[in-house]
């Protein structure tokens, strides 16, 4: 459906009003100043009731940016420290599950016995995909979606702005692609990228936008075809539109549907990110990379969030990248699986008791 001329407008004003306060955040040196601003500032309006709107279309086309902006750093030397990486990889996949599972038995323990919304809402993967999921198997739709986007507004609010006060920056094993800009090479670039979304959509691939730019961008740096470098302006845009979506997601009725359910998933994903800390300081002693590259890497929080953080702090972007996509794919892959095996447990439990 087309949007309405009111719709369009206040689409506008909606954007005009988050470059204003990425500009402001950005002069002022905050962290993430073009996602994060943003996100802040549509999701306060949206609680408060202002009625901002965001665009699904704007919102892919910033994912099709952060995938070719991660792509262009998968050079040979990169893809050589993340096959040596493959183990540790592994590992962050069971950590991931690890932690969905006892979020899981969290949100059980202290919201009944839904099993099919709890379950679906602590996977962690994306809300998207788990909703679905959640819907084939009997579960809350809302329930899960609202976990899904609590939990990465946290992680994406929380990790990077810890990280940043840090002071870590600079610490990227693999260094930043090329900074020219070729236009010619640049319409290649996107022409080649825009039919790898294609493609994976065609395949019914998830989060194609982003998975699918990423992975044409990564064959053609992994075979040293430079093309272009992104415009400096292209990375900004993009986390802006991000930005904009992930906020749009917060209503007023958001914030007053089963609040207990959402305090919950608030103070499970708080105690994930403390438990992903640890575990990425126990990883960095054991692989020799830096404690914020694998928080990052492991941590509860989604693709192009996590590496737009890396990026902006040179912290890892292709080992982060990596971590996140074979950890997606796999959630994505393994969480149906392995509830029917819960279902089928708790089914003996029942009959034993």
């Amino acid at each position: 459906m087309r949007p309405s001329p009111s719709e369009l407008l206040r689409l506008a004003l909606t954007l005009l009003a988050a470059l204003v306060v990425a500009a402001a955040a950005n002069a002022l040196h905050a962290p993430l100043p073009w996602l994060l601003a943003p996100l802040v500032l549509t999701a306060g309006c949206g609680i408060a009731g202002v009625p901002l709107r965001a665009s699904g279309r704007l919102r892919n086309v910033g994912q099709w940016v952060i995938g070719v902006a991660l792509g262009l750093y998968f050079t040979p030397a990169a893809l050589v420290l993340i096959a040596r990486l493959a183990p540790a990889i592994a590992l962050g996949v069971l950590w991931a599950l690890t932690l969905g599972y006892l979020f899981y038995r969290f949100l059980l323990r202290v919201n009944g016995g839904d099993r099919a919304s709890a379950y679906f809402a602590a996977a962690i993967g994306g809300a998207s995909e788990m909703a679905n999921l959640a819907d084939r198997y009997g579960g809350r739709v809302d329930r899960v979606a609202a976990a899904h986007s609590l939990r990465l507004l946290l992680v994406v609010m929380i990790i990077p702005i810890g990280l940043r006060l840090t002071g870590l920056h600079g610490l990227d094993a693999a260094p930043p692609p090329a900074g020219v800009v070729h236009w010619p090479g640049l319409v290649l670039l996107v022409a080649a990228s825009g039919a790898g979304i294609v493609a994976m959509g065609r395949l019914g691939a998830p989060n194609p936008f982003v998975l699918g730019a990423l992975a044409v961008t990564m064959l053609l740096t992994a075979f040293g075809v430079e093309l272009s470098a992104l415009p400096p302006w292209a990375g900004g845009m993009a986390q802006l539109f991000i930005g904009v979506a992930l906020g749009a997601r917060f209503t007023p009725e958001f914030v007053h549907a089963a609040p207990r359910w959402l305090a919950a998933v608030a103070l499970a994903t708080l105690v994930m990110i403390g438990l992903c800390s640890g575990f990425a300081w126990v990883l960095a002693q054991e692989i020799g990379l830096h404690p914020g590259t694998l928080l990052l890497a492991t941590s509860p929080g989604g693709i192009a969030e996590m590496a737009i953080t890396a990026k902006a702090l040179q912290l890892g972007v292709p080992v982060v990248t990596a971590f996140q996509v074979v950890r997606y794919v796999s959630v994505l892959t393994l969480t149906s699986p392995l509830f029917r095996w819960e279902l089928a447990r708790a089914n003996e439990r029942a009959r034993a008791g």
